[in-house]
């Protein structure tokens, strides 16, 4: 996908996800993220587009964590999550191609990498918003995109869990295969031992395990919002991915 394509599935899913909350209420429980409420999930997610908005608009170079969200509520709140979704696209749409900034995956460049992560940072977050208004994550799934959605499947096997902080190791060499029954070239293989996972976009050799479905259930489940769509092979190795996959 494009960076362009991102920032427009970014508008799109925050411009959701605000809709979604605003029916939902703040106060609604939020089924896919069990300890928040609405008004959590909207702190959350727009801290996390102010964060990236301020290494975008002023060329950071280095870490810093974000910022602590204000303590707003109802329409205020609302208000607030909007704001900063629209400076964040609006940012990400006029920055210059080589901008240079902090970003923690590899990408083609910190423009690519920021507009692809807060793409899918948003659609799952639009996830939990909609789950909180009564619409099951399985009926959701069919509004994301298959190429979307395999992309966001890449983005967490080979990007976040090939970071030393990945919690899914086995004790000797375990082989686990994701694949996506409706895209073209969407197979991975995770390599998991004692070491980071280690995934290839490739479906050779055996594998302990394979967890298979449309690429939006995988996207969802393997971020934790649905259950695995179907395990073949040794369960215990998605058993192990639902205990330690959590990405803080």
């Amino acid at each position: 996908m494009e960076t362009s394509e991102f920032i427009s599935a970014l508008d799109q899913e925050g411009r959701s996800l605000a809709s979604a909350a605003a029916e939902a209420g703040p106060d609604a429980k939020v089924p896919t993220c069990p300890d928040w409420q609405v008004r959590d999930l909207l702190r959350h997610t727009g801290a996390v587009h102010r964060w990236a908005t301020s290494f975008v608009a002023e060329g950071d170079s280095s870490f810093r964590p974000f910022d602590e969200p204000p303590e707003l509520d109802g329409d205020a709140l609302l208000d607030w999550f909007r704001e900063g979704h629209l400076r964040l696209v609006d940012t990400l749409s006029c920055a210059p191609a080589d901008v240079r900034c902090w970003h923690f995956l590899p990408a083609p460049s910190p423009l690519a990498f920021w507009a692809r992560r807060q793409a899918h940072e948003t659609a799952v977050h639009r996830v939990d918003a909609e789950s909180a208004r009564g619409r099951a994550p399985e009926e959701i799934a069919r509004d994301i995109a298959a190429g979307f959605a395999a992309d966001g499947i890449d983005e967490l096997l080979r990007g976040f869990h090939a970071r030393a902080k990945s919690r899914v190791r086995t004790d000797g060499p375990r082989v686990l295969r994701v694949r996506a029954t409706d895209t073209a070239d969407a197979v991975w293989t995770v390599r998991l031992s004692a070491e980071p996972p280690v995934t290839e976009r490739n479906g050779e050799g055996d594998a302990d395990c394979e967890v298979s479905g449309p690429a939006a259930l995988l996207y969802l489940s393997l971020w934790n919002r649905l259950p695995l769509p179907a395990v073949t092979g040794d369960a215990a190795l998605a058993t192990l991915w639902r205990e330690k996959s959590a990405v803080n």
